[in-house]
């Protein structure tokens, strides 16, 4: 006759997950994993536009050019970031998270296109090769800018992954 000690020695015992291993270094932190992933989508996205408004600015005003190269790009990136850098995947709040990705845009655009005005105020003979350069530096604040909010407003939910 089997006892119940013996019908439990029969049973697997219970499945449970590995221990969830912590990334070594600094790379243990969240905000360090989000700003290299950040940064991966930021390459790709600043690339995207800078060689749009290279494409574009031959024929139209730099502004325009600009805001036409942001704007096309603010979506791609809006949902590289959302999916790569903060983990968020789904339809829940998408597009919640890209109207305020516009809103973010629009204030690199106040920032890069300001950058562009002062460069014509200065130099109103400026060849596109400094007017990217302009965009590209100024691009760099407004990075600083954009991660902060995506971080602390449009991905709050998702800070600490």
């Amino acid at each position: 006759m089997e006892t119940a000690a013996d019908a439990t020695e029969l049973r697997p015992p219970p499945l449970q997950k590995p221990p969830r291993k912590r990334p070594p270094g600094l790379l243990k932190y969240p905000v360090v994993r989000q700003l290299l992933r950040f940064t991966g989508v930021g390459i790709l996205c600043t690339a995207s536009s800078l060689a749009l408004y290279a494409l574009l600015r031959p024929w139209i005003d730099p502004q325009l050019a600009n805001a036409v190269a942001l704007i096309v790009t603010s979506l791609m990136n809006t949902a590289l970031n959302r999916r790569l850098t903060f983990k968020i995947s789904g339809s829940r709040k998408r597009g919640q998270d890209h109207m305020h990705g516009l809103i973010v845009i629009g204030i690199a655009l106040v920032i890069t296109g300001g950058s562009l005005g002062i460069l014509h105020l200065i130099h109103p003979e400026a060849t596109v090769s400094e007017e990217l350069w302009t965009t590209t530096l100024s691009g760099f604040v407004a990075t600083g800018v954009r991660f902060t909010l995506l971080r602390h407003w449009i991905f709050r939910r998702a800070r600490h992954v």
